[in-house]
């Protein structure tokens, strides 16, 4: 027993006398659970959707639902022009865009007591983010009614001669119908005396029924293929677990050096630049096998395609495996020991992929925290992949996140070349 206990009293004291080993142990569960706390915390305000308005109709109803839709506090509404409004949703920086077309006013009001065609309402909407059109759509519906309502009760008396006309003039509806329609309209006629003759008066809304249709539409290459879901997913967890590969290069370094395999390299005629770029190419190219056999296996089992730049998306990959093994070489240069330096690096990995949107879209996080990502290298590396798979972007939509990639594996190289030491 004494034996025991000294052997369990020697595990213990090894371990928490790592105090960086255990503090970054601690520390990791505790953001992370901290970081989905906050996405999806109940008491925070709910992140603002991007949306653009396209108001062909031009009228006082069509200005009004613009002004509601704007005034809601979960929407961001930005009035463009039909081809720039489509580019910005394709392009992923807008979440739909809602097109009013001509004569929608007129037609809307005439549509709340007539049977038949309707005005269309056209939504185009980013596939990856369908998850908003119900929400799109429903507040829609809101100030549609609203601002129709209220222009047709609320003062607008040439539109009750026109309803009066057109259901005179109808054969489809009958003599019966037509007595309480007029009965309905010599009510609201009453209402709108009232709400003239009073300074605080305000017309009310009813419940008619929605006076327009809704066209749903994907934005994407424009391709026959249809939205995968697959393609984020697998940009996401390629990035995830070849950034955990550069960790491995990492502390493989740093066991090298332990065992003392560094100093007897200094004997030989080998610089620390040539050592460290050979250290990068080879690991680089491992990591490019193991993207591309990844993406190999999504293709041949889940359908994802490569609907953009070909060369793109072989850039981007080429970019990442870059910053793969800078990231590798950076941990080996600034960590002490390799104990240390895998609890850390697990720690910011997890970090930048979270960040980045590998696990969850980062459409969804609150808009600071989308500012703050785009900081991070992995946020372009799986932006740029989303942009030439499903997204079907060409070349140009590439290079962007190729040289952010790049500079930061750079910058990793030039840091890892600096701090390199032969001795732990």
């Amino acid at each position: 027993m004494n034996a025991f206990l000294a052997l369990v009293r020697k595990d213990l004291t090894l371990y928490f006398s790592n105090r960086r080993a255990l503090i970054i142990t601690l520390a990791a569960p505790i953001v992370i659970a901290a970081f989905f706390g906050s996405l999806f915390g109940s008491s925070k305000a709910p992140t603002r959707v991007p949306i653009a308005v396209v108001d062909l109709d031009r009228s006082k109803i069509s200005a009004q639902i613009i002004a509601g839709l704007s005034a809601d506090t979960a929407l961001i509404v930005q009035p463009l022009d039909h081809d720039a409004a489509l580019e910005q949703v394709k392009r992923g920086k807008l979440r739909a865009v809602v097109i009013l077309p001509e004569n929608f006013g007129a037609q809307a009001g005439r549509a709340l007591f007539r049977p038949g065609a309707k005005p269309e309402i056209a939504i185009h909407y980013d596939p990856s983010q369908a998850m908003v059109m119900p929400m799109v759509r429903g507040m829609l519906t809101q100030h549609v009614m609203k601002a129709v309502s209220q222009s047709v009760i609320g003062g607008n008396t040439t539109a009750m001669s026109d309803f009066r006309r057109d259901v005179s003039a109808s054969k489809t509806v009958g003599n019966e119908e037509k007595r309480d329609l007029m009965s309905m309209f010599d009510s609201i006629e009453r209402v709108q005396k009232r709400t003239a003759d009073t300074s605080t008066g305000q017309a009310t809304t009813p419940a008619f029924d929605a006076p327009f249709t809704t066209l749903a539409t994907e934005v994407t290459s424009g391709k026959e293929r249809k939205y995968n879901s697959y393609a984020h997913s697998f940009a996401g967890m390629s990035v995830q677990f070849i950034m955990f590969m550069g960790i491995d290069i990492g502390v493989g370094l740093l066991l090298m050096r332990r065992l003392g395999l560094w100093k007897r390299l200094r004997a030989a005629p080998v610089t620390k630049a040539l050592l460290l770029g050979s250290t990068v190419a080879s690991s680089t190219l491992i990591a490019i096998l193991l993207m591309l056999g990844i993406f190999a296996a999504g293709m041949a089992f889940f359908g994802v395609r490569v609907e953009g730049s070909i060369a793109g998306f072989l850039g981007v990959i080429v970019c990442f495996a870059m910053l793969t093994s800078s990231f590798g070489l950076f941990l080996a240069a600034v960590g002490n020991n390799p104990e240390a330096t895998r609890g850390l690096a697990i720690f910011a990995t997890l970090l930048m992929v979270m960040l980045g949107g590998a696990w969850v879209p980062s459409f969804i996080f609150p808009e600071w925290l989308q500012t703050l990502s785009l900081f991070v290298p992995t946020r372009w590396a799986i932006d740029g992949l989303a942009a030439m798979t499903w997204r079907g972007l060409d070349f140009e939509a590439a290079l962007a996140p190729m040289a952010v990639l790049v500079a930061s594996s750079a910058a990793l190289f030039a840091v890892a070349l600096w701090r390199f030491k032969w001795d732990e």
